[in-house]
């Protein structure tokens, strides 16, 4: 990816609604051709999406937990991430190194919606959990 590419995009991170007009005064480009760029960014797929950045308690979730989950068959087939993305509570599922196979980030309302949650976890992929709960995020 050319120098100007990561500039855009990083900027973009920044304030995914950041004008064309302004992002080429940042990186001294013409504003078409910052949206020639855009666009290919996007149909490559560098760029995914855009979406904004809500906070959690104003939606009433504020208690986040990290779910780390492990089959209970480990010869069973890998399909947890196909069925727990129908769970709105999930934020994010990450496959990762170690003792568990994946850990998923929760936003939920309260410990009972998290006791809920995890029900509903292991029931739906037939798995083992671990939890976190996250007391405070000084970044994200």
């Amino acid at each position: 990816m050319e120098d100007a590419d990561r500039r855009l995009v990083e900027l973009l991170r920044r304030d995914g609604r950041m004008s064309f007009t302004d992002l080429g005064k940042a990186v001294g480009m013409s504003t078409s051709a910052v949206h020639q760029r855009v666009r290919r960014l996007e149909d490559r797929g560098v760029i995914k999406g855009y979406a904004a950045v809500v906070d959690p308690t104003a939606l009433d979730l504020p208690l986040t937990a990290f779910i780390s989950i492990t089959p209970l068959d480990p010869a069973a087939p890998d399909d947890i991430p196909e069925r727990l993305r129908g769970l709105p509570e999930i934020e994010a599922c990450h496959s990762v190194a170690g003792e568990e196979n994946y850990i998923l980030k929760t936003r939920v309302g309260t410990p009972a919606d998290l006791e809920d949650l995890l029900a509903r976890v292991r029931a739906t992929a037939n798995v083992s959990t671990r939890t976190t709960v996250v007391l405070s995020t000084p970044w994200e």
